[in-house]
């Protein structure tokens, strides 16, 4: 059974991406300074992603291309949104089975790599990836507003059974 703070990042997910339906690449690619551009942030979601449940999580970099155009800290860069799309299911996909396997011992480790432990437990990693995707949702909507998009999603969308509530 999936752990319930997996889920939680999974609707976090599908929130954002659920408010990016429809954009053009045309639209993702525009920029209205500083705010980046859609497809940047698509990008910048699919490398956290990438470094964290990927990189961190399993020794493996399926999109290695994502850090020099849209890592934390880099220049400010245009990238196609459609590409970055191809990318962020790319990452999401390599990271579901390592995201499954999570259990309440698990979220609370941390990886170690070249002899030094993380600061965050995994568990603490992930509420961290939540609330970026929420901070990246309430920007990404504002530049819909400012491209001026009829018919942007009303948030929260539908819980279903998938997300509901469990003890």
């Amino acid at each position: 059974m999936t752990h319930p703070l997996v889920n939680q990042l999974k609707f976090a997910r599908s929130e954002w991406q659920r408010g990016l339906d429809g954009v053009s690449d045309a639209d993702g690619g525009r920029r209205f300074e500083p705010i980046n551009s859609l497809g940047w942030i698509v990008g910048h979601m699919a490398w956290h992603e990438n470094l964290c449940w990927n990189v961190r999580g399993q020794n493996v970099n399926p999109a290695p291309q994502l850090h020099d155009v849209v890592g934390y800290g880099k220049p400010a860069s245009t990238p196609a949104l459609s590409e970055m799309q191809a990318a962020w299911r790319a990452v999401t996909a390599a990271a579901e089975p390592y995201l499954e396997a999570l259990d309440t011992t698990a979220l609370l480790t941390h990886w170690t790599r070249n002899g030094k432990m993380h600061p965050e437990s995994i568990g603490t990693v992930i509420q961290r990836v939540i609330y970026h995707y929420l901070f990246h949702t309430g920007e990404s909507q504002a530049i819909r507003q400012l491209l001026n998009h009829p018919g942007r999603p009303e948030y929260i969308g539908d819980f279903g059974a998938e997300y509901a509530y469990r003890p």
